[in-house]
């Protein structure tokens, strides 16, 4: 009798391995060996921090390390580099959510441009009284500033890469354009010249704004201590101006 012919020199014609396994236990034994290989990279994966992530949750990732940095240590001393290894991945993945450090910071600035003029939009386009509307206008600034201290920092730094986007003092120019109707407004009622209430509303967003970077850092006195103050201010100058106001040195001496 003619012995089984052997196929590939491993398996016979009966459909046997040559040690004598089946190959559906040989692929069960392989797919099993395959899933604890799997098992232990991912297990190790995450022993090193890296985990699989969705490319969403991927630029999220890079985007929540990139603002951290760009706020601890400005845009120029960010690297690509120091970005991936705080992500654990490689450069490469930077590029291709971003095209590089310029891009991510763009995306930055951007949300954080939208964050903080929708929060003082809010507060100037509600309603109620004009002082009303400036405490929570100066109120709705210094809680961006406390919850949102990295993105403030950020906004607050002038890069050439954010020209692209829009600068602080754009956003602040924003902001002026809403408190320009309410001025307007109050300039018509009480006589005085109208043409006057965009000027008179940089300043006031001005002041509140320099303000806002003062506390970042200083954290004294209370927010609300400090909201009533820039109000106090701001409110009770307003209330005293003069329709034709002049400077004392050009008055003639007595």
């Amino acid at each position: 009798m003619t012995a089984p012919r052997r196929h590939d020199g491993t398996v016979t014609a009966d459909g046997r391995r040559k040690d004598g396994a089946s190959p559906s236990r040989t692929s069960k034994a392989a797919g099993t060996r395959g899933t604890k290989a799997a098992t232990t990279a991912e297990k190790a994966a995450r022993r090193d921090g890296r985990v699989r992530m969705t490319g969403k949750e991927r630029r999220e990732q890079l985007l929540d390390i990139g603002r951290s940095l760009f706020a601890q240590k400005g845009f120029d001393a960010t690297s690509v580099e120091e970005i991936a290894q705080k992500a654990g991945v490689s450069k490469p993945v930077v590029y291709e959510h971003f095209c590089g450090k310029e891009g991510l910071y763009a995306v930055v600035v951007d949300r954080e441009m939208r964050d903080l003029l929708d929060v003082i939009t809010g507060a100037l386009t509600s309603t109620g009284h004009p002082r009303e509307l400036l405490e929570r206008a100066a109120f709705a600034l210094l809680d961006y500033v406390e919850s949102s201290s990295d993105g403030f920092r950020i906004l607050v730094r002038d890069s050439p890469v954010a020209q692209s986007t829009g600068t602080f003092s754009s956003l602040l120019s924003d902001a002026a354009s809403q408190v320009e109707h309410i001025m307007g407004t109050q300039f018509k009622a009480r006589g005085f010249d109208p043409r006057y209430a965009p000027m008179y509303s940089q300043m006031l967003v001005g002041m509140v704004a320099l303000t806002g970077q003062w506390w970042l850092d200083a954290r004294k006195p209370k927010k609300a201590d400090v909201a009533a103050h820039l109000v106090n201010l701001a409110w009770n100058g307003l209330s005293g101006l003069e329709s034709r106001p002049g400077l004392l040195a050009d008055k003639p001496a007595r």
